[in-house]
């Protein structure tokens, strides 16, 4: 048996847990539960002796863990699976545990098997994913074959068949007059493992009873029901019934009635006798999930803000809207502004203006038309190969010349008051 008795650790300013006092019988699965930072994972650390307690104490079988004789073979934990060496295999993993605790090695080969691990085992650690991980955990606290059993988080990250296996070996390890002590978030999990429930909120007990009185105590039954659809005059007939009779109906999303104070049959009794027909009436009982957050919620210290998703939905200045074009251009297949749409062709863009010759296209070798404007460097070679001005090339080498081309027009001579090019051919 785990009993924890005015259990109390203080961190600087900090209290992690304060005044804590419960126990942890034998024969039963209990959930340890609580927000993130409310303690559990300290209060485990005092059980173990890990942490020291500033105040208060913490007994396995009546004694401190490090007065608990051949603790190995007593207590099984599983506090962090990645407390392993990545370069030891499973097996030699739990073979160094098993020498300095004196099991036999055989046994590692046996919990290697219960963990289902045993196809891996000469495989080093830091290749296992995190539910492989976790097996290696369990078979770790299984090792001595121990009567107390402390887990924290045990079906993090395993798959389904894995937490459906964890959920079948504690609850044997239970049936086998074992203390079982599980800590976990996944409160559906919990509603199916433990039996009884310990909760904690920011270092203090909240509750300490069975899975069925806590969510007794922490939610209100009600009944589902629903008249048909498209006769809304109906259920303001059962509303009224209902409030008359001493109940409370309010609407649901979808249309139905959540009626309380009232049990299933005087319901359907009122509705007979108002002559309203019933689509659906059933009882609900709220999950260990709506009554744990019910109560935890003044004790939770990290809580979320709501997103501003419609900040992050509008358009940066200065971009036009998603699906919308931006602003100085025409929409996909549009004439843009500007262009003339050709005659006899309604809707036909122009030709593109950069795939045609333009003013400065010349056949390779002609003169300079007189009066042309003069052409940019490297202008009609995709690659920058030199002009007929000689333009050096923007990378430094000159391409091999290519063969050359008879010219479309006979050359036009300069006139005498232009200045004559400089280069070695005008010469």
């Amino acid at each position: 048996m785990i009993e924890a008795v005015g259990l109390t650790k203080r961190y600087g300013p900090k209290t992690a847990v304060h005044n804590l006092s419960f126990q942890v019988r034998p024969g039963t699965v209990t959930g340890f539960l609580g927000p993130n930072g409310s303690g559990k994972s300290t209060t485990m650390r005092m059980i173990l002796g890990l942490d020291a307690p500033t105040s208060g104490r913490a007994t396995i079988g009546g004694r401190p863990f490090r007065d608990v004789p051949n603790a190995p073979r007593q207590v099984g934990a599983l506090l962090d699976a990645k407390a392993v060496h990545g370069g030891r295999s499973a097996r030699s993993h739990l073979l160094s545990l098993a020498q300095l605790s004196g099991i036999p090695a055989r046994r590692v080969d046996e919990v290697l098997g219960v963990v289902g691990l045993q196809d891996v085992a000469q495989r080093r650690s830091k290749g296992f994913s995190l539910g492989m991980g976790q097996r290696l955990g369990i078979a770790a606290a299984l090792l001595g074959d121990p009567q107390v059993l402390l887990f924290d988080e045990p079906v993090n990250g395993l798959d389904p068949e894995g937490i459906l296996w964890v959920r079948n070996l504690m609850k044997q390890l239970a049936a086998e007059g074992r203390t079982v002590f599980v800590s976990s978030h996944l409160m559906s999990e919990m509603a199916l493992t433990a039996e009884h429930l310990i909760v904690i909120g920011r270092g203090q007990l909240l509750a300490d009873m069975s899975v069925k009185d806590f969510i007794s105590a922490n939610s209100a039954d009600f009944a589902r029901v629903r008249t048909p659809d498209g006769e809304p005059e109906q259920r303001e007939k059962l509303t009224a019934a209902i409030g008359e009779a001493g109940g409370q109906a309010a609407p649901e999303p979808d249309g139905a009635l959540r009626v309380t104070g009232l049990p299933l049959p005087r319901i359907s009794d009122l509705a007979h006798a108002a002559e309203v027909r019933l689509w659906e009436l059933s009882p609900h009982q709220a999950s260990l999930e709506e009554a744990y957050m019910r109560m935890t919620q003044g004790a939770v210290d990290y809580r979320s803000t709501i997103d501003q998703r419609a900040g992050l939905q509008q358009a940066p200045a200065g971009y036009a809207p998603q699906g919308a074009a931006p602003q100085g251009y025409a929409p996909q297949g549009a004439v843009p502004q500007g262009y003339a749409v050709p005659p006899g062709v309604p809707g036909q863009l122009p030709p593109n203006p950069y795939g045609q010759p333009g003013p400065y296209a010349q056949a390779p070798g002609a003169a300079p038309v007189p009066g042309a404007p003069l052409p940019p460097q490297g202008q009609g070679h995709p690659y920058g190969a030199p002009g007929p001005y000689g333009a050096p090339h923007p990378y430094g080498q000159q391409p091999q010349p290519a063969a050359p081309v008879p010219p479309a027009a006979p050359p036009v001579a300069a006139p005498a008051d232009l200045p004559m090019p400089h280069h070695e051919d005008a010469r």
